[in-house]
């Protein structure tokens, strides 16, 4: 196999478990934060701005992986590429 085919794929891996990483984190923080919110003050919901605001960061994260895997950036870079090699 391609050496350059095997770096782009660990690279991918990489990314798609980092996101996984990120995921986990966010669903057991901010069930955390849920389950001491309702104990301590269940009348004030103040556990939805770091879901919010973390959830935020997640779909940035995810769409970053998600879109970078597409090829788009590839396909970028090739037609910018061969636009200067046009000049």
């Amino acid at each position: 196999m391609n050496d350059d085919l095997k770096r782009i794929a660990r690279r991918r891996a990489r990314a798609k478990l980092g996101l996984y990483i990120h995921a986990t984190a966010y669903v057991v923080v901010n069930a955390f934060l849920a389950l001491a919110q309702s104990q301590a003050t269940p009348q004030i919901h103040w556990s939805l701005w770091p879901l919010a605001g973390w959830g935020i960061g997640l779909a940035i994260h995810a769409a970053a992986v998600l879109l970078g895997n597409s090829g788009v950036r590839e396909r970028m870079e090739a037609e910018e590429l061969r636009k200067l090699e046009s000049r």
